[in-house]
């Protein structure tokens, strides 16, 4: 057994009562499995972008895992709306090229023009796009069990805060976040 895999083995072990939390604090209370229908994002998200042009929100299920401590794939869904400023630590939805969009945190805004995203489960790798490649901004993150945060929430606020300054080790947390889910 190599010394990773022992690592693993003994954390996991470790980290069981974790485990056991998350589960019943996003477990849905009546136990009802809601039907889920699935829509490509090259056909939801252009759809969604101009619903937040007309200035409606929309709501969606988050795929992928780049924003993972603080979004899971297809657990979490998010609030989007139409923004009206931008400040670093926002998490928008945006367009960085024709029709690939990304669901990011706003890490630098340069002459109020450029924005650099980077999703929160990367360790490296940023996105840029324009403010007008923007579609919406995330005003609430809903959770399972009716969990609802919003997004100026002074504690998530402390925690995004925080989390962009350990990306040095970044690494490492996200391992040990993925052995206790």
């Amino acid at each position: 057994m190599t010394l990773k895999a022992l690592i693993t083995k003994v954390a996991r072990v470790l980290t069981v009562p974790w485990r056991w939390m998350k589960r019943r604090r996003y477990a849905d209370p009546e136990g009802a499995v809601t039907p889920r229908v699935e829509l490509p994002n090259d056909k939801l998200l252009p759809l969604v972008r101009q619903a937040i042009a007309d200035g409606h929100t929309a709501i969606i299920s988050v795929k992928g895992y780049s924003m993972r401590p603080f979004l899971e794939h297809l657990r979490d869904r998010v609030k989007l709306a139409p923004w009206t400023a931008l400040h670093v630590g926002d998490a928008v939805l945006a367009e960085i090229a024709p029709g690939h969009f990304v669901l990011h945190r706003i890490i630098k805004i340069h002459d109020h023009r450029r924005l650099t995203l980077m999703g929160d489960g990367n360790i490296r790798g940023t996105e840029s796009c324009t403010i007008s490649d923007v579609c919406g901004v995330v005003v609430e993150y809903l959770r399972p069990g009716d969990h609802v945060i919003h997004a100026n929430d002074p504690s998530l606020c402390r925690k995004i805060r925080l989390w962009r300054h350990l990306l040095p080790i970044r690494r490492y947390l996200l391992y040990v976040y993925r052995l206790t889910i």
